[in-house]
């Protein structure tokens, strides 16, 4: 007999979330059937996508179904199988988050990669947040050496890769950040900082030609809202924007604005394409090969913001919205 806690949503939510929508359930496991996988997770993604999935409304992923256990990526170790390709103590990496004990079928899981870096990697900078900024920067954008290129959240879990591969292809990067403490990460690693709090569309324009004064070929988008309209001020000719996500909008109770020159588009001959990393995965192993070996080595840098226990889940997703965490969001499992 196998018990497992897990969250639920108790209703959908109109901005924010607060705390006490998400419900704390335990339940205990059937037995495992042929092909199933029993797993104790050790680490679980904090990601901003899920505001998405709280909305009951289908976009690119199906919302979260009310008073059904959340998912989300996890990593952890195998506790019993009835697998072919899975045994007791293999570790591994699969979407059945937001709770302690997974019980599902063994080709929703992978294991880990063999590489020599912490195991919590594959949920960040080696999993879909770092291939979301491979993938942006060289699917979507074209990256090309000696560019200029803008990246917003540059300190979080996405950005700050962006920033690092940019800095490698030898670009002019300017990272836009949240704090002060998170502009100064960004220069220590040789990028040019930018703190967004308390500047409107004007002032931020200005920032950012001060920035770079012959303007931007690559926009690396995450965050949306009056920082796009001061970025699309700033685009040179042939410029490409890649979408990724648009943070700033997720909690929003009605009709978002959107930029007031989007002419500019235009004027520039510019690009700009939103795009979903999971339509990219075949690539994954191209940007582990490329990535991984840099990691291991340090030449990366990455952070961390680690919370402790399942219980503590919600309040670390939140903290996502807040500005709270530097990089990336994880909850660490006894």
């Amino acid at each position: 007999m196998t018990d497992t806690r897990f969250f639920v949503l108790r209703e959908f939510p109109s901005g924010l979330p607060p705390l006490n929508l998400f419900v704390l359930r335990e339940a205990t496991l059937p037995d495992l059937a042929l092909n199933e996988v029993r797993i104790r997770n050790r680490w679980l993604s904090v990601d901003p996508y899920m505001r998405g999935r709280m909305s009951g409304i289908t976009t690119y992923v199906e919302p979260y179904a009310l008073d059904k256990p959340m998912s989300g990526g996890a990593v952890g170790e195998v506790i019993a199988s009835r697998h072919p390709h899975f045994q007791h103590g293999d570790r591994v990496r699969h979407m059945a988050g937001w709770r302690d004990v997974a019980q599902l079928p063994g080709d929703e899981v992978e294991p880990l990669p063999q590489f020599d870096v912490p195991e919590q990697a594959y949920l960040g900078v080696l999993g879909m947040p770092g291939m979301t900024a491979w993938t942006g920067l060289n699917l979507v954008a074209d990256l090309q050496p000696g560019q200029r290129v803008l990246v917003s959240a540059a300190a979080g879990a996405v950005g700050s890769l962006a920033v690092q591969l940019a800095k490698a292809a030898n670009c002019h990067v300017v990272g836009v950040a949240g704090s002060q403490a998170k502009c100064d990460w960004l220069e220590s690693m040789g990028v040019k900082a930018l703190n967004y709090r308390g500047k409107d569309v004007d002032a931020l324009t200005r920032s950012l030609r001060k920035a770079s004064p012959d303007r931007y070929d690559i926009y690396y988008e995450n965050v949306g809202g009056p920082l796009l309209e001061a970025a699309l001020s700033n685009l040179r000719d042939h410029a490409r924007i890649a979408i990724c996500g648009m943070i700033d909008r997720y909690n929003d109770t009605g009709p978002a604005g959107g930029p007031g020159n989007l002419n500019q588009l235009l004027f520039r001959k510019a690009r700009m394409e939103g795009f979903i990393v999971a339509e990219h995965w075949d690539h994954y192993q191209t940007f582990l090969q490329q990535i991984a070996p840099d990691v291991e080595r340090e030449a990366i840098h990455y952070r961390e913001t680690i919370v402790e226990g399942l219980e503590r889940m919600p309040e670390a997703f939140l903290k996502l919205f807040s500005g709270d965490n530097e990089g990336k969001m994880l909850v660490r499992l006894p």
